[in-house]
Parts: structure tokens; sequence; C-alpha cells
């Protein structure tokens, strides 16, 4: 079997470079669309709460795990698990990695392609027949439902994808990321300032950040913790993989825990644009999955300078989903181009075209086929259900595995030595190996376990 040498494979210019690209893998369409509807259906303030203290005790503690994995092995999340524990099944977990990023990139780009339609639409004025609740859902129907557009703006937006990973590390990856990330953040805060200037701004911040902790339950707190792994990027080995291409002499831990801070951060400033504007609109905050692409048109509508509004919201969310489906492609194309010796030019373009084609029926399953909707061949729709498999199911069960593979098959030991390495201490690191070993995986245990129970997913 061919493989790269890590002399041949790239790698990240310095920790500023790995920052900007990791934290646009973990910052995307789960902070700028999931957390604000997940946070409202949790009862604002109070899931807010819970959800940081889990991005710090689970989401921290296992960046820093793959991260490790990562840097010491320079492979892909396959060959990582081959070099440090050879001839045993554990690469398996590296395999679930790899098809996990697959199988989420199938569905997320679908989405990600919605932000390139509704962008569109507010550039040319389309939104303007979003006047209300009812008019607004049938632009949206209108959109997921026609074939040629669901199966256009999912082709466009992996093609994009594509070719910033055939660039390279340095090259495709860090270049595009170093100037999309600072252009998301100044878009954030631009609209959060516009949002809670708004009036009624202020209630839709109270709501953010005061907790009612009689919304307390362990469907929220179940919901918490399912909403800090996915949007971290947790559990398929894309943290691995970063983590590979990054510079033996950098503070590893120290970028790793910037990283969680920045796709926090970023969360909450999503929050500061939808919350006061829904309060400004009184529309209920609670609204569910449709909030960005039904309720936020009306609002826009309805709002001084709303048109500018609208697109700023809808450019900034496509650059979101579009560092986020970056580091889902790279994560196949770091096994094909280790593991199997292709070049990066082919496996980012055969490996894009495979995910389109898997992407199909999920872009169809939104009323332009029938079948493949809810109610049709499955209980979900068929993008609901590759959610719950990929973004659920198989996202739990690797995080878990993980965290017992480094906790206790590979060692607490050679794991710190990875993250100090170039005389990095890292503070705490007997709390980080109590958190790995056992709070980590239980924790996630119980949501995994939660989410079969119940049927729920997050």
């Amino acid at each position: 079997m061919a493989t790269v040498s890590s002399t041949d494979r790239g790698q990240w210019s310095g920790r500023l470079g790995f920052i900007m690209a990791a934290a646009g893998s973990a910052i995307g369409l789960g902070n700028i669309w999931r957390f604000p509807y997940s946070a409202g259906e949790g009862g604002g303030g109070v899931f807010v709460l819970i959800y940081l203290a889990f991005v710090i005790l689970i989401g921290v503690p296992l960046i820093l795990a793959e991260l490790a994995i990562g840097r010491k092995t320079e492979r892909n999340p396959v060959g990582s698990f081959k070099a440090l524990v050879p001839n045993t099944w554990w690469p398996v977990v590296g395999g679930l990695g790899v098809l996990t990023g697959f199988g989420i990139l199938a569905f997320y780009s679908v989405v990600a392609g919605w932000t390139l339609g509704y962008l569109f639409k507010a550039l040319t004025g389309g939104l303007a027949a979003a006047v209300d609740a009812e008019q607004s859902g049938l632009l949206f129907g209108e959109l997921v439902g026609d074939p040629l557009w669901a199966l256009l703006l999912t082709g466009v937006f992996l093609v994009l994808t594509v070719l910033i990973v055939r660039g390279g590390v340095s090259g495709g990856i860090e270049r595009a990321t170093k100037i999309m990330m600072p252009l998301l953040l100044l878009i954030l805060i631009i609209l959060a300032v516009r949002s809670i200037t708004l009036p009624g701004g202020g209630e839709g911040l109270a709501y953010l950040f005061k907790p009612d902790f009689s919304k307390v339950n362990f469907g929220v707190v179940m919901g918490a913790l399912g909403q800090a792994l996915f949007s971290l990027s947790l559990g398929m080995g894309a943290m691995i993989t970063y983590g590979s291409y990054f510079p033996k002499q950098e503070n590893l831990w120290s970028s790793g825990a910037t990283v969680a801070f920045f796709d926090t951060l970023i969360a909450i400033l999503a929050g500061l644009i939808i919350f006061p504007a829904l309060f400004f609109a009184k529309i209920d905050p609670s609204s569910g999955p449709g909030l960005v692409f039904v309720v936020l048109p009306t609002i826009f509508n309805s709002m001084p300078a709303g048109a500018f509004f609208g697109v700023a919201f809808y450019f900034l969310l496509a650059i979101a989903a579009l560092t986020s489906t970056i580091s889902l492609l790279e994560v196949v194309v770091c096994y094909f181009v280790d593991e199997r010796g292709w070049s990066r030019e082919k496996a980012s373009w055969l490996l894009g075209g495979a995910c389109f084609a898997l992407a199909i029926p999920s872009a169809l399953s939104q009323g332009a086929v029938g079948f493949l909707g809810a109610n049709g061949m499955f209980t979900w729709d068929f993008l609901t259900l590759n959610n719950n498999i990929w973004g659920n199911y198989s996202l739990s069960i690797g995080a878990i595995l993980i965290c017992v593979f480094v906790g206790w098959k590979w060692g607490i030991k050679p794991a710190l030595a990875s993250l100090e390495e170039g005389g990095f201490s890292l503070p705490g690191a007997g709390l980080w190996a109590i958190l790995i070993r056992v709070i980590c995986p239980v924790a996630i245990l119980i949501v995994l376990l939660f989410i079969i129970i119940t049927g729920s997913y997050f």
C-alpha cells in the first residue's frame, strides 16, 4: 500500500494558520443555524449556560485528545491508529471517522447550498416576498422542493469546497480560512450590533443570557451536550487530521483551547444577532430549525435597512458553511493521500464527485421526490435520516472510542507528551486525564443512549 511521507503532506505555516483553519472547521452551520434554534427550544439562557459548561468539560478535553493523536503520528485518522497500535482493530475507529466525515458532508452540503440560494434571493430582492410566515414558508418550500435548484446549489457548494481543498494545506485551506474567518467575525460583530439596537433588543439579550432554571430538564441537558459535540467537529477525525499538520515547535494545547473559545464566541454572537431580532418582531424564539430560512426573512422585511441585513446574514452563513465543508472533505482526502498514495488533485475531485452522488437523495428529500421525504420510505426525510446516522450515532460512537483509546489504550502519558511537545506544559493535566478517561466517555454515552431510547436527534 502506498503512503506519503510527512514532508509531502503539507503543514500549517504556524499557530495562527492552524487556529484559523481549525476554528473554521468547528465554526459552521452548527453555530449560526443550529445553536440559536437549539437555544430557543432549550429555554435560552439556561441552555447557553449548560452548553458552555459542556464545551469546557467535554469539548476542550476531546479536542486536545484528537490533536495529540494527530501531531504524534502526522497521519490521517486511519493511519494514526495504525501507527500508534499496529496490528489491532483500533484503525477501524479511524475508518469510522473518515466515513462519518464523508456522510456528514453529503447532507451538510445540501443545507450549505440553501445558504447560497438565500444569498442569491437576498441579492436579487427575492426575499421581499417573505412578508409573513406563510409566504416565507412557501418561498423556502419552493427553493428546497425544486429538484434543479436543490441539486445545482449542492453541486456549486461542493465545487467551491473542492477548489479550496485541492490547493493543499497551506496554499489552499489555510490561505482561504485566513481570509474567510476574519471576514466572518467582522460581519458577525456588525450584525450583532445592529440587532441589539433594535426595539426589543434588550428582551432578546435577557432571553439569551438570563438563565431560567425552571426550564431545565434532561432533554435540554442532552441537547446542550449534543450541540457541543456537533459544533466542535468532534468524533469524526477532523481534529486528528488538522493536528497532523501542526508544527512541532508550536503550543498545541493552547491552540486547541483557542479554537474552542472562538467556536463558542461565534455561537454567542449568532445568538446576539437572532434573539434580539426575534423579540423585535415579537416571534417565538423556540421556532425550531426553520428559524434562519423561514422566520428571519420576515424580520428582515420589517426592519430598517433589512435588505442589507439579509444579504450580510446569508453571506455570513455561506462563509461559515464553507469553512466546515472544507474540513469534512479534508478528512477523507487526507486518508486517500496518506494511505492510498493518491494525488491531492485526484482525491479532491473524485471524492467531491462521489459526495455529490451521495448527496442527491438528501437534496431531493425536501419536497422534490415524495418517497425520499418524511412518511415516505422512512420515518424521517432522507436528509434528517442521514443527520441522525452520521451526525448523532456515528459522531457519538467515534467520540466515545477516541476517549477510551487515549485514556486507556494509548495512555495519558504519551498523549500528554504530544500535547506538551516544545516545552509547553498543560495546566491541570491531572484533571484533563480524569475528564478524558471517565467523565467525557460516560457523558457522551448517556447522550447516545438518550438518542436511541427517545428517538430524538440534534
